[in-house]
């Protein structure tokens, strides 16, 4: 069986201190596979942020994969905003995704971030062609007895939280990741976790989203995502802090 703890949203600059220990004494003891953080490792991209964040995840001592979210733009820099957007989410990556292997599972990156969008709300989704197409590619590829599991950072249908993604082609997109074999999307933002089973024109596909580990909070206390894959299926369970 493989064990991946899927978290989001710590958003270091508001963390949780109390969370994050708590979390980190969840890893200790459960030894995951690996742990996914679907995105918003910092409040506003600050570089001692990115630091506090980046010696965190590495005292985990387990493999971290991350999807960037908007918090993690540059907030201040315009200039870095629109020519470096990625650049210190990215040093995190390489980082830490460098050899991560994980049995039975095919993992698949979709960012639904965006530098700059043609509406007043920068902070919601949007899925551009040439991530779909990159995502596409990547499930064409995968291994015919593995779970593939989409990481993006905003829901890309709404999902009856509090805070709403209202990610531009995100429909489209989940129909076209069902066609093309995707089991789950993992993806956070909304601060509350859910799991819903989806029919789309591309055939059924799960939406698994994680909570907050910051001071964020909305309907539920910080909480985390415990997913078991096992004989090419996956479970997902919401453990909170109590």
């Amino acid at each position: 069986m493989t064990v991946l703890f899927h978290a989001s949203d710590l958003h270091f600059g508001a963390e949780d201190g109390a969370a994050l220990a708590w979390f980190q004494q969840q890893v200790d003891s459960a030894r995951p596979d690996a742990v996914i953080i679907t995105g918003d490792l910092t409040m506003r991209a600050r570089s001692a942020e990115f630091a506090a964040a980046q010696a965190w995840l590495a005292a985990l001592g387990r493999p971290v994969l991350i999807e960037p979210g908007n918090h993690d733009l540059p907030y201040f820099n315009p200039v870095r905003r629109i020519w470096r957007p990625y650049g210190r989410v990215m040093r995190l990556q390489d980082q830490f995704h460098d050899g991560v292997t994980i049995d039975g599972v095919h993992l698949v990156s979709l960012p639904t971030t965006a530098r700059a969008q043609w509406r007043l709300n920068w902070s919601k989704g949007k899925v551009n062609q040439r991530a779909l197409r990159e995502a596409l590619h990547s499930l064409a590829s995968r291994p015919a007895d593995s779970v593939s599991i989409v990481l993006a950072h905003h829901p890309l249908i709404e999902a009856e939280t509090q805070s709403s993604g209202r990610t531009t082609g995100g429909r489209a997109a989940l129909e076209a990741l069902a066609a093309a074999g995707a089991d789950a999307v993992l993806s956070g933002h909304v601060h509350d976790p859910f799991d819903l089973d989806v029919t789309t024109a591309g055939g059924p596909i799960r939406l698994i989203g994680a909570g907050t580990l910051s001071e964020r909070v909305r309907a539920t206390r910080p909480s985390f995502n415990r997913l078991e894959i096992a004989g090419g299926k996956l479970d997902a369970r919401v453990c909170a802090m109590d």
